[in-house]
């Protein structure tokens, strides 16, 4: 498997980055329950479909510095190391390395603010194409990303609706 290095951006990518897409649900669970969803790596693949596996490649604790491997759809692979680690309030982080050279940088991040009924997350996914294919890749199917994204998000509320409701 050829991996091809990434831009080592920081936590500011997710602001100026090139393409942003953002994404929010509000979550009937408190931020402790939905970190223990984050920090689950088999939960990804329920809510986040083009994630087929997730494996961490530190060992606890989590924090900055952590690494980990997400395998995707389409045969994609991502060496992840984590930018921010804040229990029940942020975790984000970027791509060091991945299996395809159309991703030139890539950073997600997610905040969770509690709510009256549970939390509110804000979900960020910050890119920056590589070379003329990803570009147009990425103008092309930006409206249908966005979508994607945000249902991404309401699958995420099922999971954790159904996952939380024996408690």
């Amino acid at each position: 498997m050829v991996m091809h290095e990434c831009e080592r951006v920081g936590l500011d990518f997710v602001d100026s980055a090139p393409y942003r897409f953002v994404s929010t649900v509000d979550l009937a669970i408190t931020p402790e329950q939905l970190f223990e969803v984050l920090a689950d790596e088999t939960s990804w693949p329920h809510w986040a479909s083009v994630i087929t596996k997730v494996t961490w490649t530190s060992p606890l604790p989590r924090g900055v510095g952590t690494t980990r491997t997400v395998d995707m759809r389409g045969g994609i692979t991502g060496a992840e190391e984590f930018l921010a680690w804040e229990p029940f309030e942020r975790m984000a982080f970027r791509f060091n390395t991945t299996t395809t050279g159309s991703i030139a940088a890539f950073a997600e991040d997610y905040r969770v603010v509690p709510t009256p009924t549970g939390c509110h997350l804000t979900w960020i996914m910050a890119m920056k194409p590589a070379g003329l294919a990803g570009r147009l890749g990425l103008l092309a199917g930006r409206p249908v990303m966005g979508r994607l994204f945000q249902r991404f998000l309401h699958n995420l509320r099922r999971y954790t609706d159904e996952r939380f409701a024996a408690r």
